[in-house]
Parts: C-alpha cells; sequence; structure tokens
C-alpha cells in the first residue's frame, strides 16, 4: 500500500475531511492517506491538528521535513488559502516525490510560474486543477475547436471562479488576453477575451448547478445543465499521476488560469473596464 501525506494550512476543511475515504475507496486500498501536517490548528472547525488526526486515524507529522520523508507521495491542499500555497510548497516542491497542489494554485500568475520552476528545477513531478475540469460532461464534449464558452454555478469568486475559469482555458486555450467584471450583491460576470476573438463568460450566483454552453467553429451547439462526477474523477486522476507519473494537466493550462483569476480580480475595481493580462 502507497502512502500518502497530507500537507494544510489547516487540516479540518471539507477537502481534507472528504479525500481520505474517497482515495481509500477508489484506490481499492492501494493508497491511503497515512500522515498529515498542519502549519495552524483550524480556524473554522474547531478541531484542532491533533484531534483532527485522532478522528480520521491519520498520523500527525511534527514538521515538514517528517511528512516528505515518510510519505511515497504528497496531496498540498489549503483550497481556501492559496496565498499559502508558496510558502507551503518550498520544501515539498524540492523533495522530488510526486505531489498534487489542490486548487486554486497560486494568486498569481508570476507565483504559479515561480512554483513551477522550483518542481522543474528539483526534478518533482507536480500538477494542479480545480474538479470542475475532470466532470463527466466536459469530457464527454466533442472533440473540435471551441470559439465561445458560457458557465454558471453557485459560490463567491475568491475560491469559486476557478471552477469556471479551469473548464474555460481546457476548452478555449491558454491565450487569454482580457478580463472584464460586471456584479451586483448576488451575482459576478466575468468576460474573458481570448486570442482568434474567442470569448469565454463566467457567472457567479449566489446558488444553483454548474452549467455550460459551447458553440463551436463549425457553428454546432453543445451544453449540459450540471457537472456531475468531479471529485470522483478528480481524485482518480490523483492516483493515476500518482501510480504513473503521467501529468493530466499541462503547466501552460494552470498557468493561464492563474492569469485569468489575476486579471479577474483587477478587473472587479474597475467594473465595465478591460483588465490585460
Amino acid at each position: 500500500m502507497k502512502q500518502i501525506g497530507f500537507i494544510d494550512y489547516y487540516l479540518d476543511e471539507w477537502h481534507a475531511n472528504n479525500y481520505p475515504a474517497w482515495i481509500k475507496s477508489f484506490s481499492d486500498g492501494a493508497y491511503e492517506v497515512a500522515y498529515a501536517y498542519g502549519e495552524i490548528d483550524s480556524p473554522i472547525g474547531g478541531r484542532t491538528t491533533e484531534q483532527w488526526c485522532a478522528d480520521m486515524g491519520i498520523e500527525r507529522m511534527q514538521s515538514m521535513e517528517e511528512i516528505i520523508e515518510r510519505s511515497d507521495c504528497l496531496i498540498l491542499l489549503s483550497p481556501d488559502n492559496p496565498e499559502m500555497h508558496w510558502p507551503l510548497c518550498q520544501k515539498p516542491l524540492r523533495a522530488g516525490k510526486r505531489i498534487y497542489v489542490d486548487k486554486t494554485f497560486a494568486p498569481t500568475a508570476q507565483i504559479a510560474r515561480d512554483l513551477f520552476g522550483i518542481a522543474e528545477e528539483s526534478g518533482t513531478p507536480m500538477f494542479s486543477s480545480s474538479a470542475l475540469r475532470f466532470s463527466k460532461e466536459l469530457a464527454a464534449l466533442p472533440q473540435k475547436e471551441a470559439v465561445f464558452a458560457l458557465f454558471a454555478g453557485p459560490g463567491k469568486p475568491e475560491n469559486y471562479l476557478i471552477h469556471q475559469i479551469e473548464p474555460m482555458v481546457a476548452l478555449l486555450g491558454t491565450q487569454a488576453k482580457r478580463v472584464m467584471y460586471m456584479g451586483t450583491d448576488v451575482s459576478a460576470s466575468y468576460t474573458v477575451e481570448f486570442s482568434g476573438g474567442k470569448l469565454g463568460i463566467a457567472n457567479l450566483l449566489v446558488d444553483g448547478a454548474f452549467s455550460t454552453t459551447v458553440k463551436y467553429s463549425d457553428g454546432t451547439l453543445a451544453g449540459f445543465p450540471d457537472a456531475t462526477e468531479t471529485f470522483d474523477r478528480q481524485i482518480r486522476a490523483i492516483l493515476h499521476f500518482f501510480e504513473t507519473g503521467e501529468i493530466p494537466v499541462e503547466k501552460a493550462q494552470t498557468v493561464a488560469v492563474a492569469e485569468v483569476l489575476e486579471a479577474a480580480h483587477k478587473a472587479e475595481e474597475t467594473p465595465g473596464v478591460w483588465a490585460e493580462i
């Protein structure tokens, strides 16, 4: 059995609470989360790192060095605090062990490039992605050139916008040029212009399903009203990466997602005005 180490800013959060059971189930017991390291005790869940580890049956590691040494592969979480990925990644990305870094990968495009640079210099295989990239419906879309994509889904921009930008980049490519924002108290809309006149629109609502409509260069349309099997397929992709070393998401796409997100948050400061990438 391969042993995975969890590294997190704080461990009592939704991803850390759910990933261990999914990993064990989807790997048929070939992988397990055996070790965990939390930088701080959870400020939201009420459980200390020690309590979380005891409840989950996962051995607590006292240092970053210890968890890196004992784990076969690593998952770096901190899904709601991407600003912590830079300090938390410094030692793991230099360890040479396969590592998945949870969304949102980096708060700026330059930090994203620098993190990849550390991994590449150290020979550390690594990838990052939103679970929405792996939805059953997105995978079933026609494999041809998309020129327009319209997305809608729930959540706040700071940690849910990526769930629409990730599939947008997967469909429209890595050459985003600029972003425009319009918003109200109950919704937010981001228009992203890509090279060649391609457009993507991401609409964040108070609630609702993740829906997608795509137009292709041949004029045909395709879409779906919800995104399903997202975490199932994401966990399986992570496990396949751990087993084979095959990276499922290209560096260029992850950096492009960071570029769009950075420009989107800049555009929030001046609604109706393009923010260049």
